[in-house]
């Protein structure tokens, strides 16, 4: 099977996917040469860069197209028609936790920067001019942070934040017992609470616009690390030009350019109270290299094994991330019809399956299901029931 990684892909997933027995490419092509030979292969891999648009998509499965699954190198799949991929049969696949760590870190660093102004500093000195009392900073000690979207990466900076003293509360529709921070029940209310406001959440409207920088503190900061669309730029700009807040570090912007070392153009560059990189959250060696090998490994498992872990497009989505499943654990002999009995039980019994997966355990099989609802203690014993079947645990 061939694997066409259109955004490339780093050694080691390479030898990783090669000794799988796949062919791997990873030579771009531009619009036209992907829509022309898609179809010949089996998945595509892409990270922020390409489009994976429904007119992409018909083309890889029409005429007795190949294309069976798109696999996204980190958690955003914004740049990809989920609908068009359910529409036409082709799964999506994302790896979602080896840029957690990278994106986390350029945040608080971010933080750090606009802060206690070090590249205006920086900038200054590689200029020949001294200035100290110009750029005295504020402590991130003892001020609160304020995340907006409290998944992996809003949680991975909560605890690097709380490291070092602040107090962190947060926002998100799904809400993680175990995050640690101390959720609000509003973004207004966050807002109206914090000294720095980190973004680290999807969707295509923006977060912050006119009204929420009206609900921020004068002396606090802007944050956004994660979708350029997050903030309204107009707003932004208005709000740092006239002091309405101190200050904004960003790292992703409404418009970026599509190729490395074209000209980025955008007002906010006029303002001496911003701090801007070029989407660099994710770009760390170890985590190209974690998030190389995760997205391989959940493309093989799927192309290989029909393994459904990690789609984004199969059952809830990844805006879905909240909804509860449930597991059953069934161990039993290694033979033929097992899985048909299983199904058909639990389809009379109204369990709804969501997947499943298998593993060899000795000489037996144990396989988990998970489940859209709380099996009951009648499904458990109706499938310990069944020939073959030595232990089922709920």
């Amino acid at each position: 099977m061939r694997i066409l990684a259109n955004d490339g892909l780093v050694d080691e997933a390479q030898k990783y996917l090669k000794k799988q027995g796949f062919t791997v490419e990873t030579e771009k092509r531009d619009e036209d040469d992907l829509m022309s030979e898609i179809g010949s292969f089996d998945a595509l891999l892409v990270r922020s860069a390409t489009k994976v648009t429904r007119a992409l998509l018909e083309a890889g499965v029409r005429n007795g197209g190949k294309l069976k699954i798109v696999g996204r190198g980190g958690v955003g799949t914004d740049n990809i028609d989920l609908e068009a991929a359910k529409e036409l049969g082709v799964i999506v696949k994302f790896a979602p936790n080896g840029n957690t760590n990278a994106t986390a870190e350029h945040a608080l660093g971010l933080m750090f920067a606009v802060a206690r102004r070090v590249p205006f500093a920086h900038r200054t000195l590689m200029g020949g001019t001294w200035h100290k009392k110009r750029f005295a900073g504020v402590e991130l000690f003892g001020k609160t942070l304020g995340i907006i979207g409290c998944g992996r990466i809003g949680q991975a900076l909560a605890t690097k934040a709380g490291a070092i003293g602040m107090k962190v509360i947060g926002f998100d529709l799904y809400r993680s017992i175990d995050a640690p921070l101390t959720y609000v029940d509003t973004i207004p209310e966050l807002l109206a609470q914090s000294d720095f406001v980190s973004l680290h959440c999807g969707g295509k409207d923006p977060v912050i616009n006119v009204e929420e920088f009206k609900q921020m503190k004068d002396s606090a900061y802007l944050i956004n690390a994660s979708r350029g669309k997050n903030v309204a730029e107009d707003a932004l700009y208005e709000a740092l030009k006239t002091g309405q807040i101190a200050g904004a570090a960003l790292d992703c912007y409404e418009s970026e350019p599509k190729r490395e070392g074209e000209p980025f153009v955008n007002k906010l560059q006029e303002l001496d109270n911003i701090v801007m990189s070029a989407h660099l959250g994710a770009s760390t060696r170890n985590a190209g290299i974690r998030t190389g090998m995760e997205i391989a490994e959940v493309v093989t498992g799927y192309l290989k094994r029909g393994e459904y872990g990690n789609s984004v497009n199969v059952g809830e989505t990844v805006e879905e991330e909240g909804t509860e499943v449930y597991t059953i654990f069934i161990t039993h002999e290694d033979k033929p019809g097992m899985f048909g009995k299983f199904g058909t039980l639990m389809g009379e019994m109204g369990v709804n399956i969501r997947e499943n997966n298998s593993r060899k355990l000795g000489n037996q099989v144990q396989t988990v299901y998970m489940v859209h609802a709380k099996p009951t203690e009648a499904v458990r014993e109706a499938l310990a029931s069944i020939q073959g079947v030595t232990r089922v645990s709920i």
